[in-house]
């Protein structure tokens, strides 16, 4: 089978959702020991700034996310839980968890939530995504403290992207959990349903995660009739997103829905119903007249609903 390589969109799907656009050079596989006290120690290093799973930024120029040591110093640092993230060209970029209070922060300085900060699109495409790496890799770290076979306090090395147990030398490597994130549609119509934490109107794609020894489209069959109660056959791949919430891999699927009743799961779900193609483009422009919206740019759900209605 030839693959035809010029018929792929450009540019890449996948590019065009928030938290993809990390261009760092992580090199894990050939850092020693050394490679984050050597980054710690350089000038050219610039650091990344959390507290409680917020990013530290400047109030007046929230575009500004990447500081010098010296800032860091200032926000009661634990270096030893570093994370060395990788090179971009002008040094190294480091993750430092500090004990800071982010809810009494003082002039300059205030804090997002990673959330806020996608949505908020002050920050650079390629510091967000390296943001997304960051807040997983810590979260990472502080779940995996303990060895899972011998119960030993693991230690952290080559930078924070390994974790070796010492008694029994177990090595613990990060984690990322393939969630399936789908759009099911039947021919000028699709399906999308509401969770109970949504904002008001908010309909959006299903989703849930891939269980072990399943493929993402048996995946999207399963959690679409689960959720919905509809019928999926043919499945189509669409883009993929970093989620550090804490650490997923968010991927975009098209299913052709087979069968036509909704049968939704009440127990995740408060709503679930048809669309039409021109009930969605409402939806993006916020015209619809039951008040019904979509996600916001930057997440995938917007980016599989947009591309299908504006096809």
């Amino acid at each position: 089978m030839t693959i035809d390589f010029d018929r792929l969109p450009s540019p890449e799907p996948s590019s065009l959702v928030g938290f993809s656009n990390n261009r760092l050079i992580r090199d894990a596989e050939n850092r020693s020991e050394e490679t984050i006290q050597e980054a710690l120690s350089a000038d050219t290093t610039r650091y990344f700034i959390f507290s409680r799973g917020r990013v530290i930024l400047h109030k007046a120029d929230k575009t500004d996310v990447l500081f010098k040591k010296s800032a860091v110093e200032a926000f009661d640092p634990q270096y030893e839980k570093a994370i060395l993230l990788g090179d971009a060209n002008d040094g190294a970029r480091i993750a430092v968890p500090c004990k800071v209070d982010t809810e009494t922060l003082e002039e300059p300085w205030t804090s997002y939530d990673l959330r806020s900060l996608l949505y908020s699109g002050s920050v650079g495409e390629e510091d967000a995504g390296a943001i997304a790496q960051a807040s997983s890799m810590l979260y990472w770290n502080a779940t995996n403290r303990f060895c899972g076979k011998c119960g030993t306090a693991s230690e952290s090395k080559i930078g924070g992207y390994r974790r070796d147990c010492p008694n029994c030398d177990h090595r613990i490597f990060p984690r990322t959990d393939p969630v399936v994130i789908m759009l099911p549609i039947q021919g000028e119509r699709c399906v999308m349903g509401r969770s109970p934490h949504f904002p008001p109107g908010w309909f959006s794609t299903l989703a849930g995660f891939v269980e072990p020894g399943e493929t993402m489209e048996d995946a999207m069959r399963r959690e679409t009739f689960e959720e919905s109660g509809v019928h999926v056959g043919r499945v189509k791949y669409h883009a993929s997103q970093p989620w550090p919430f804490p650490h997923s891999l968010m991927l975009g699927l098209y299913g052709e829905v087979t069968s036509n009743e909704i049968n939704m799961d009440e127990s995740e779900l408060e709503d679930c119903r048809w669309f039409t193609r021109e009930e969605v483009k409402l939806m993006i422009r916020e015209e619809h007249p039951d008040g019904f919206i979509c996600p916001p740019n930057k997440a995938i759900s917007s980016a599989l609903i947009r591309h299908w209605a504006e096809g």
